[in-house]
This record gives C-alpha cells, sequence and structure tokens, in this order.
C-alpha cells in the first residue's frame, strides 16, 4: 500500500482566531475558499460550524466528479481541524499556528492509502499537481479574511 500525502503551508495576514473560524465555518467560510476547479459544491448535512459537521464536497479528479462525504473533528479546538471521509481513509488537517506580528501559519495536509501500481502512481504525482491547489485556498483564505476585516490590516 502506498501513502499519498499532499501537503501547503503559508503565512496569511490575519490573526489565527479569524483563519481559523473561516476554515471551521462550512456554511459560509471554507465554501468560499475552495479553489474551482477542482471543487465543485459544499453541501452541509448537519452542523456547519466545527467538531459534529457533516458534510459532502465535490471534487474533479481527472475527467469525472467525486464525491466525499466528510465528518469533521476538532482534535485541538481553535488550532487543528480534520475532516475524515466516511468511506475510506482520506483526511485532510487543517493547522493554524501563530505566526509573528498577529498573522498565522496555516497548513493543509491530506493523506490517504492505496494499492497497487495506481496507488504507486498517486503517491508520485497527486503531492505535485495538488500542492499548489492547496495554496489557493490558503490565499483564498487570506482574500476572504481581509475582505470580512474590511480590508484592513
Amino acid at each position: 500500500m502506498a501513502r499519498v500525502v499532499i501537503t501547503a503551508s503559508a503565512i496569511v495576514d490575519a490573526p489565527p482566531a479569524t483563519a481559523y473560524g473561516i476554515l471551521a465555518d462550512y456554511l459560509d467560510g471554507h465554501p468560499h475558499i475552495l479553489p474551482r476547479p477542482p471543487f465543485g459544491a459544499l453541501m452541509v448535512e448537519s452542523g456547519g460550524t466545527g467538531a459534529g459537521t457533516v458534510f459532502r464536497v465535490q471534487t474533479r479528479q481527472g475527467l469525472k466528479m467525486r464525491t466525499f462525504r466528510m465528518t469533521v473533528t476538532e482534535p485541538e479546538p481553535g488550532h487543528v481541524l480534520r475532516e475524515t471521509d466516511t468511506e475510506s481513509d482520506l483526511v485532510s488537517t487543517f493547522t493554524v499556528d501563530s505566526a509573528s506580528g498577529g498573522r498565522s501559519h496555516v497548513s493543509i495536509t491530506t493523506t490517504w492509502t492505496r494499492g497497487g501500481v495506481r496507488g504507486m502512481l498517486e503517491a508520485m504525482l497527486v503531492p505535485r499537481l495538488a500542492a499548489p491547489i492547496y495554496l489557493k485556498e490558503i490565499q483564498n483564505l487570506e482574500r476572504l479574511a481581509r475582505e470580512r476585516s474590511g480590508g484592513a490590516r
């Protein structure tokens, strides 16, 4: 079994509470930072803020869209947010740390395992292809934080 790991991180010009709040808000925050494409609709089934939220999200994989059903936990509320697919071992973890000047260091990491040749290919190719998408998501997070604060920082 190959373990696939995609990760990206960047400094966001927003306080950690603001950045985390947007990430944990699956009704009005998180859906607005997802890069389109490859992401499609994010539909909340229950909850909507942080732990206990259940949602579906569409993502383009090759030529087709795939829908993941995710459950949200907060292993460290205000610091670590985790989305776990209900039908596979795919896990996305968002970590928000303090950075100098009242800014945030935001990391996104997604992992899963896959067997066979497909797993080996995914482990080699997908991280290089997906990391820029995660960086775009972090940039969108910073843009939304700026918009919601009236552009001040």
